[in-house]
């Protein structure tokens, strides 16, 4: 690696299979004897079973190269908007390797669950206090099946009322989860613009409602241009005159953490994301939580069992006759559980108000320095941005023919990861930056010089963008031949087929 983190050259690991060589092992195992194979059904006995042949040293060697190949949050800046990749503290990670946590079954007894019960009722209590919510479930495994959770409760709502409301009303802005999830749940989704300040346009919104139809509206507050929505009490209004519920996606909870509370802005129900907000290492699937939370009218609907507490002692209380039921097996990511609550602990009321605050400081930091650097330009100028910024590069390929996406390779080729781009679409050639309250001030400015950088080489010589990234282990992928349904490699078998080799 180089000095800021450079490749020098790239080097693609083979697999595990290419590396193997006939004869070669780990370790050789004792002679046991007679062999048990003939107590084995021989209609069970794989025959054709091929495992790779290597000596330990190159498997460590290999698991080894592949790990330094990979980037995390404990590697450097994660700056994906709108995902909130912050650092795990690892005084949360290693409590959350505890035998205690790792152990415990969920079928034991709730007098030896004690422990684990309360921590979970502390924690219900804790997100129902921050976001100003009555009951919490912990139950859903990310923010995604948090969203279906709450359009589940709507719906059960309604049914209970004996009235058919078919329409969930979804900002252009909103995360994609949130019309899947919608229309997950049976509802209609319809979606509503935004006005030309960044915010939901409030005219179309009276347009879009109907006492009638409407169940709800699902928002997120900042909003996924980082802006917050400044009409947020008209919205809830007009909503709750309209007969319709008012619904919270937690995804950008790191805006206004300690500073504002989902449910005193009218909101009747929220999910919050633990595995951003709350600190637990994310990506790649997992692993997430999504707990939601609800006024009090709708306590009755929430998923069984619940975390009560009577006298002291702890129970999973499952005497919820009107509960949608289960949305997952058992009680919840209990690990991710634990670490939310660690990071709670550890820093108090005061230390969430802090770290909101620093990353909203952290996104108007970026802002201003990417004002003037040629190509790229700020939607919305002009509103101040809460966690998270996006920025276009549409004059960049206007100009030069250098897209997002050649911006964001062009930052991998030097050491940097990129953002997330092309999202939300209401911003063409977007690239959204999220550095969170971990990031440093020297971080942000390399990115910032990165970027001015890479405007520089657009203007003068575009092809080494259109070649990068040539400093990563990887080169340029063909985005759309990976998601091609009929040219995906989705495993060892499927390469080895393509590359003449046969299937194994």
């Amino acid at each position: 690696m180089g000095e800021r983190g450079f490749r020098q050259s790239r080097y693609e690991e083979p697999l595990v299979l290419d590396l193997g060589k006939d004869g070669r092992r780990g370790l050789s195992f004792p002679d046991f004897g007679e062999p048990v194979s003939g107590e084995i059904p021989s209609q069970i006995i794989r025959q054709d079973l091929k495992l790779p042949q290597l000596s330990e040293v190159e498997v460590v060697r290999h698991f080894t190269r592949l790990s330094q190949m990979n980037w995390g949050v404990d590697t450097g800046p994660y700056p994906l908007g709108s995902c909130t990749m912050k650092y795990n503290p690892r005084a949360n990670e290693e409590i959350a390797s505890f035998d205690q946590v790792q152990m415990i079954h969920p079928m034991q007894s709730f007098e030896e669950l004690q422990g684990s019960l309360e921590m979970m009722y502390r924690l219900e209590r804790a997100l129902a206090s921050l976001t100003g919510m009555h009951r919490f479930t912990l139950q859903p495994a990310a923010g995604a099946q948090g969203e279906l959770t709450g359009c589940l409760i709507i719906r059960r709502h309604f049914r209970e009322l004996g009235e058919d409301r078919g329409e969930i009303i979804v900002p252009d802005t909103a995360h994609g989860t949130n019309p899947a999830s919608a229309a997950m749940a049976g509802f209609t989704v319809i979606e509503v613009p935004t006005g030309t300040d960044g915010c939901i346009d409030v005219e179309a919104l009276k347009g879009a409602v109907s006492s009638k139809r409407t169940a709800g509206m699902m928002m997120t507050n900042p909003n996924t241009l980082g802006i917050f929505e400044k009409d947020v009490l008209e919205i809830s209004k007009i909503i709750h005159e309209a007969g319709g519920l008012l619904y919270y996606d937690g995804a950008n909870l790191q805006g206004i953490l300690g500073r504002g509370r989902p449910g005193d802005m009218g909101f009747d129900l929220v999910h919050v994301n633990l595995h951003k907000t709350f600190s637990t290492p994310h990506g790649g699937g997992g692993p997430g939580s999504g707990p939601v939370g609800v006024k009090a009218p709708l306590e009755r609907f929430l998923p069984v069992p619940l975390v009560s507490e009577e006298k002291g002692k702890y129970t999973l209380c499952w005497d919820v006759p009107k509960s949608i039921g289960r949305v997952r097996g058992w009680y919840g990511a209990f690990p991710v559980l634990a670490r939310a609550y660690c990071y709670l602990l550890s820093m108090g009321a005061s230390g969430l108000r802090l770290a909101s605050g620093i990353a909203v400081l952290n996104s108007n930091y970026f802002l201003r320095k990417m004002e003037g650097i040629k190509g790229f330009s700020i939607p919305f100028n002009g509103r101040i941005r809460k966690h998270e910024v996006v920025i276009s590069a549409e004059q960049l390929l206007e100009e030069t023919g250098v897209t997002a996406m050649d911006v964001s390779k062009g930052l991998l080729d030097r050491g940097l990861h990129p953002p997330t781009v092309y999202f939300p679409q209401v911003v063409k050639e977007a690239m959204m930056f999220e550095f969170t309250e971990t990031e440093t001030r020297e971080n942000i400015d390399r990115y910032v010089e990165a970027l001015r950088e890479i405007s520089a080489t657009a203007y003068s010589n575009r092809e080494p963008l259109k070649r990068a990234p040539e400093n990563a282990s990887i080169g340029r992928l063909d985005e759309v031949w990976a998601n091609h349904p009929r040219t995906m490699v989705l495993s060892y078998r499927m390469r080895l087929k393509r590359s003449g080799q046969g299937a194994v």
